[in-house]
């Protein structure tokens, strides 16, 4: 019977261990409580005293400590990476330059005078370069936009950047667990999800989704969505973020669906994220956190950016002349809600005392009488937003346009090396829609920037009105990769733009 009793030395053990767990909290605050208590044999004889006559008590403790490490380990949520993405770079045959740009729309012969002076106009304003690249039915006989056209424009990006992404990371398309592809303006049938679960053999059990209609937000909403699922179940998860502009081309006069045709670029991104723990070391990024908001509610939001046809029945998109308001709203709600969850205790601190500095003063202006007030305070108080640097070393916030990217560094008080990304991508690159901030994230790379615990920002908002925040922490430091888009021309870059 000797045998089976449990070793005074584990007793003196577990009685340590929840010693030390009890009084863990307050070590912050008394650093001696702990070695006082531990010096204290009386109590410590008269605890040992109590298990070694309880055994059972002890054994129930010692049950209990086992269920508590094991449940702690079982719902922590399994961390999701970044292994490795490619973004998508077309022929340099596909260049769409100010000159081809309007040598198209001179020979369509489908604007009137001045829609091509005010295409000239905007496409001069646009902040995009000589070297964005366009659908390919640009640059073949006729000029009207077909299915087939449609689909040779979705085909050569997806299926480019997943051959390139799968040679990096070697792993077998029949490991793949989620597979979603985002393309907001083009849904052909068989889906999209169709088309390389049959071009890779993905194994029969996949569980594929297709994202349309949520504009340039859909890349972040589905990295977050594929994110939910791998926290559930270790396996790896595809995402493919796209867009088909062809069949959005538009062909008519009305002004605010003019706008989308120079700004509106081809580009595609695929991300691979896993949850399997033994793929850390290879991967670039550990997502951290993400937060998505809608403000669908609002009408001036929902008709932001709307697909529609035009007097004359031709389709496309129409951004209305609220569009840059609507998203400064937007953000403004949505990087209030984000703030509290990524920013340091004192910048926290620092924002809360400007926000009721500026609400004392607003109370004071109305007390004192409208008249009053203009005379004593002229301008308006100034929102306060809190400085996001504290809380990332780099942003990659959508390049939407050069007004809307001017629009976000006013919002939150960005310096002009802040946005530098987001405006390189929009010159080099145009607005490829969801891909952009991937493109965004290569520039970073390309130019050597990222290290080892970083935490990068990726910002994005598209139609509906819809915005999306992905939060990474880098893994390791950024590495010359030979797929990236930037390798050719980043020694250019950045290029002072007028």
């Amino acid at each position: 019977m000797a045998s089976n009793l449990i070793p005074i030395p584990f007793v003196h053990a577990v009685i340590l261990a929840l010693l030390a767990l009890t009084v863990a909290p307050r070590s912050l605050f008394s650093p001696s409580t702990i070695n006082s208590l531990l010096h204290q044999r009386a109590v410590l004889e008269e605890l040992h005293a109590i298990l070694s006559d309880n055994k059972v008590l002890l054994l129930f403790l010692c049950w209990c400590s086992a269920v508590l490490v094991v449940i702690y380990f079982s719902t922590r949520p399994i961390p999701v990476l970044l292994l490795d993405y490619s973004c998508y770079k077309p022929d340099a045959d596909r260049r769409c330059s100010y000159e081809v740009s309007e040598y198209f729309v001179r020979r369509s012969r489908r604007f009137s005078q001045v829609s091509e002076e005010f295409t000239r106009e905007i496409y001069r304003k646009s902040g995009l370069g000589d070297e964005t690249y366009a659908p390919p039915f640009l640059f073949q006989p006729g000029c009207d936009a077909t299915l087939a056209s449609a689909v040779q424009e979705a085909k050569e990006g997806m299926l480019s950047v997943v051959d390139s992404l799968l040679s990096k990371v070697l792993i077998r398309p029949s490991r793949v667990d989620v597979l979603v592809v985002t393309c907001s303006m083009f849904w052909p049938c068989p889906s999209l999800t169709s088309m390389l679960v049959h071009r890779y053999g993905f194994k029969p059990s996949i569980k594929t989704f297709n994202f349309s209609g949520m504009g340039c937000s859909a890349g972040g909403m589905a990295i977050d969505a594929v994110a939910k699922i791998l926290r559930r179940k270790s396996g790896y998860g595809l995402v493919v973020t796209t867009e088909s502009t062809s069949l959005n081309w538009y062909f008519g006069d009305e002004r605010s669906m003019i706008v989308t045709n120079c700004i509106f670029r081809v580009g595609a991104a695929a991300v691979l994220l896993t949850s399997d723990r033994t793929q850390r070391g290879a991967a670039k990024m550990e997502l951290v956190r993400t937060l998505r908001t809608h403000h669908g509610i609002d009408d001036a939001s929902y008709g932001a950016a709307v697909q529609r046809e035009d007097n004359d029945g031709n389709v496309g998109v129409a951004l209305s002349k609220d569009l840059v308001r609507v998203a400064g709203a937007g953000l403004r709600s949505h990087i209030a809600t984000l703030a509290p969850r990524v920013l340091p205790v004192s910048e926290l601190l620092r924002y809360v005392y400007a926000v009721a500095r500026s609400m004392l003063q607003l109370q004071r202006r109305y007390r004192a009488g409208a008249e009053e007030a203009e005379k004593r305070q002229p301008h308006q108080v100034v929102g306060h937003v809190p400085d996001f640097t504290k809380a990332f070393e780099h942003m990659c916030l959508h390049p939407g346009g050069k007004a809307v990217v001017n629009a976000v560094g006013r919002l939150m008080g960005l310096a002009e090396v802040v946005v530098e990304p987001a405006r390189m991508t929009l010159h080099r690159f145009g607005n490829t829609s969801s891909s952009s901030v991937f493109y965004e994230l290569a520039y970073f790379e390309a130019k050597g920037r990222v290290r080892k615990g970083d935490r990068v920002w990726m910002l994005s908002f598209g139609t509906g009105f819809k915005a999306c925040s992905l939060v990474w922490r880098a893994l390791q430091d950024s590495r010359f990769d030979p797929d990236n888009p930037w390798n050719d021309c980043i020694v250019r870059y950045p290029v002072q733009l007028v």
